[in-house]
């Protein structure tokens, strides 16, 4: 799998540990963080309050449009669901 350039810290409990093993660890969080930061779920945890129009948009087709358009408006922000 393609790796992204980030930078990861990577606590482990024994300070002797392998560079395979190191590796293989962060190979796995490449792989585990490659699905969760895809466009669609970052559209379905996230809405865009529209307080000018008092709507909120919570349909993921409609995020993604908007986000990938730069299309935000005066007074348009992206809020977390959490």
């Amino acid at each position: 799998m393609n790796s992204k350039n980030r930078d990861i810290l990577l606590l482990t409990r024994n300070s002797n540990s392998d560079k395979q093993e190191v590796a293989y660890e962060v190979e796995k969080l490449h792989q585990l963080l490659f699905h969760v930061e895809s466009m669609y779920n970052f559209c379905i945890a996230n809405e865009i309050i529209d307080i000018t129009n008092y709507k909120i948009i919570d349909n993921p087709i409609k995020i993604e449009r908007i986000i990938k358009n730069n299309k935000l408006k005066k007074f348009q922000f992206i809020s977390n669901k959490n």
